[in-house]
């Protein structure tokens, strides 16, 4: 069976890559932080000392990692994985990054002979652990086609976005829809309640009428609506704020990349930048909530 390396086993690498092992895949595992590597461990997986022995032996590359900058550093340069890899080889890279870094890695996979994915998802920490993810995939469909029953273990949705960097144009996308989605829920919520309104109440009546959206259906940012939502849990689990404000960054860099204008993304950054200065960046991004509540 196909020889896999992953790395990176943060909040989300680590239950896709638990995935894998419950799906019977061997798995060589590495992260920094060593306590993540030990759980998998435990579980089935190979230990590795570091990303390049991670690799060693392996068919398929998997990485999960927090920013371009780490992506870059992973792979490319003298001591990048790419020039470990072997020709033929498969990469699926599922970091959230900046769409010109993504074609940046890409060249040089193409370079090495190295197939790449960049297959950014969505779908929370709740969705990697039930492996329903949705994966937006840029790069070649043939590769895509090679990496298809992995991805169809760790996820319900693959979609082929399109060429190298498709993928994470369509996760900068999506993810400024979603923020601007929860700051819209957060303000009607607050507005409503200080109006007198029952939370519970005013939540179901707009999930059922226009309004309605994601963050209404799954996701509510006021405590107590949605027992298992993390605004119930104290802000806790789920998506950090950080990482929704690094995404927004991501989406005005891709706007401005062509010229176009994206002011309510814009607007948007700027209202988790506070969260982020306020020290509510390692909190789950529906504590926006706090934002419009005295």
């Amino acid at each position: 069976m196909t020889q896999i390396a992953f790395i990176g086993l943060g909040h989300m690498g680590l239950p896709m890559a638990r995935n894998l092992l419950k799906a019977g895949y061997p798995l060589k595992v590495f992260d920094l932080v060593r306590s993540a590597v030990d759980t998998l461990a435990g579980e089935g997986a190979i230990a590795a000392v570091s990303a390049s022995a991670a690799v060693d032996q392996a068919q398929v590359v998997i990485s999960m990692l927090p920013a371009s900058r780490h992506v870059e550093s992973l792979y490319l340069g003298r001591d990048g994985l790419l020039e470990q890899l072997p020709a033929g080889s498969l990469v699926v890279e599922c970091s959230t990054i900046a769409p010109e870094s993504a074609r940046k890695v890409h060249a040089a996979a193409r370079e090495r002979g190295i197939e790449l994915l960049d297959a950014p998802v969505s779908g929370g920490t709740a969705g990697a652990a039930a492996g329903t993810l949705t994966f937006m995939v840029g790069g070649a469909a043939e590769a895509l086609e090679k990496a298809r029953p992995l991805l169809a273990v760790m996820g319900q949705n693959i979609f082929h976005a399109g060429p190298e960097g498709a993928g994470q144009v369509a996760k900068v996308c999506n993810n400024q829809v979603l923020a601007v989605q929860m700051i819209a829920t957060a303000e009607a919520m607050a507005m409503g309640v200080a109006n007198g309104l029952d939370p519970a109440v005013l939540a179901e009546i707009m999930r059922q009428s226009s309004g309605g959206n994601w963050t209404l259906e799954k996701y509510n940012p006021w405590p107590g609506v949605m027992e298992n939502a993390p605004a119930s849990k104290g802000y806790s689990g789920g998506f950090m704020a950080e990482l929704m404000a690094k995404d927004l960054g991501l989406a005005q860099e891709t706007a401005s990349h062509h010229g176009n204008s994206a002011p309510m993304g814009a607007l948007a950054l700027q209202l988790y930048r506070l969260l982020l200065k306020q020290g509510k960046g390692k909190q789950d991004f529906s504590v926006v909530q706090q934002l419009f509540v005295e």
